[in-house]
């Protein structure tokens, strides 16, 4: 299983899955049966009839699955327990009933993951019992969908596939100078002009090459809702992420009047656009009227501002800006700690939580903001020991658009090589964390610039986020043979879901890109950037 659970106790003998096998569950656990039914009665031909109770009788009946509550255990936590009469799964809340749920699915055969009947069976649960529960609360993935837009049915997809590895949270990062994909009521123009651009960088931005092509898309409020409930009928929180007030080049190609200067288009090309937003009080307001929406449309609480990458240039250079900012008494430098303030105190006003890129400590984070640290270890652990609670997310260690190999007909090359194996020893808690429960999990980012498809998608993240999810739920010690013998058997439940993952001999011919030339660095190289990128918040 991956997840590997904490323990696991294997016996004699299995449970047969039939077609007049009954599903028991208290009314508290509908959603966790209604789930269970509309995955398994297809592949398996096993509806599972429902015998919803108020409370479950005692013992639990023989032939039948079995899920209850049981409210002294820990939140997340599961136990199931598998016989050759009953199965029975209790979890601490419905979230870990649920994570009790897919490993069960995955103690099946790899046809039942499958979406109809491909089989006879039999189905056979072999007798075991299970006791587990996670290391870390926050177990994530973002997924960049303004580089690259992803339909609706892709995300539901991925959020299926998050689910399956007890991934908790999807971030999604909505807006960047490439693309907005969000609508937001009264900027009708932020979708249909700063949703799309005609044409995209092909390869890395080393190569300025292009492919002509056009690319947009959006998300309606009735695409958001449905992202949402499906995504939390599977107990995984969609936390939003609008970039402010740099990477702003496609708000800025609707609404000029929110910039510094000249009207700019849609960025085409990959890289950080030196565009931010103006500080006037309209760009403020603006700000504050896309984040009610978010805050409308996303129950998480966690609401992500970005922060990240944030060019001063043009706030120097602008005689309003520097005006603003002797007014308030700080240096145009500091404008950025100044607005993301701003930002927070909206969302404070709405009981929900900033969160933002590691950047933002640059001239001091809002109090309780949660922080994603991308910068390397020595900023997570800067974070940390500054009273933040973590997202451990380093560029080096969980970058899924980094390169998979040394192979050049990897796609697109970029980056430092990060192979599975180097994601399944990353260890989310840095050195020099003096307050290790200030890191409360981790992410792997999935940045889409090179990712045009669900099919490019699908290469890049699997299997390396299948590593990921072992690092956050499990221990933190690591078993690397385990893992990979296991790892092998997964890939054919990967296969029974048709995810085009990477195989480990290397990239199928249609999975490469040679006309999208790379950019590869070595791990030295892509140091001496961080440490760049860090000196003014580690003081180096």
């Amino acid at each position: 299983m991956i997840p590997r659970p904490a323990s696991a106790t294997y016996f004699d003998g299995a449970f047969t899955l039939r077609p007049d096998t009954v599903l028991i569950a208290p009314e508290s656990l509908a959603g966790a049966a209604a789930w269970l039914r509309a995955a398994l009665g297809p592949p398996t031909g096993c509806l599972l009839p429902p015998a919803v109770q108020s409370v479950v009788a005692e013992p639990a009946p023989s032939g039948a699955i079995v899920l209850r509550l049981d409210e002294r255990m820990a939140a997340e936590a599961y136990r199931l327990a598998v016989s050759a009469s009953q199965v029975t799964v209790t979890g601490g809340d419905a979230a870990g009933v649920h994570y009790g749920l897919q490993t069960l699915r995955q103690l099946l055969p790899p046809a039942a993951l499958r979406r109809a009947e491909v089989s006879p069976g039999p189905w056979l649960l072999p007798a075991v019992e299970i006791t587990d529960a996670p290391r870390f609360r926050w177990r994530g993935a973002m997924l960049d969908v303004a580089r690259h837009f992803m339909p609706v049915a892709g995300v539901l997809r991925l959020i299926d596939l998050l689910a399956l590895h007890k991934l908790n949270v999807l971030h999604l990062h909505l807006t960047d100078d490439q693309g907005w994909r969000l609508e937001v009521p009264g900027y009708p123009l932020l979708t249909s002009v700063g949703g799309w651009r005609p044409r995209s960088m092909r390869g890395s931005k080393k190569h300025e090459e292009y492919d002509d092509r056009p690319h947009g898309g959006y998300y309606t409020a009735d695409d958001v809702r449905e992202i949402v409930a499906y995504a939390a009928a599977r107990h995984v929180t969609v936390v939003p992420e609008i970039d402010l007030p740099g990477h702003v080049q496609a708000a800025l190609a609707a609404y000029p009047r929110l910039g510094n200067g000249p009207s700019p288009a849609v960025r085409e090309a990959w890289g950080i656009s030196t565009h931010t937003l103006n500080v006037s009080d309209e760009a403020l307001d603006f700000c504050r009227a896309v984040l009610h929406t978010v805050c409308d449309l996303f129950p998480s609480p966690v609401i992500g501002i970005g922060g990240d990458e944030c060019d001063r240039g043009e706030w120097r250079r602008s005689p309003a800006a520097v005006a603003r900012a002797h007014d308030l008494g700080i240096d145009p430098d500091d404008l950025q700690a100044w607005f993301v303030a701003q930002l927070a105190a909206v969302l404070e006003s709405r009981g929900r939580r900033t969160y933002g890129w590691d950047e933002i400590l640059e001239g001091g984070a809002p109090a309780g903001a949660l922080i994603a640290a991308w910068r390397g270890p020595a900023a997570a652990a800067f974070a940390a020991n500054a009273g933040h609670d973590v997202v451990s997310c380093p560029d080096m260690h969980v970058y899924l658009d980094y390169r998979q190999s040394d192979d050049p007909a990897e796609p697109v090359p970029v980056g430092t090589r990060l192979t599975v194996e180097d994601v399944y020893a990353f260890d989310p808690v840095p050195p020099g964390v003096t307050s290790p429960e200030r890191i409360v999990g981790a992410q792997a980012n999935i940045w889409t610039e090179h990712m045009p498809d669900a099919r490019a998608v699908d290469y890049m993240a699997f299997p390396r986020l299948c590593a990921l999810a072992e690092v956050v739920w499990s221990g933190p010690g690591r078993d690397p043979a385990g893992f990979t013998g296991r790892l092998t058997t997964h890939l054919t439940r990967l296969d029974a879901l048709g995810v085009e993952y990477r195989r480990p001999d290397g990239p199928r011919p249609w999975q490469t890109r040679p006309s999208a030339r790379g950019n590869p660095l070595t791990d030295a190289e892509r140091r001496e950037i961080i440490a760049a990128l860090t000196a003014r918040l580690l003081g180096s």
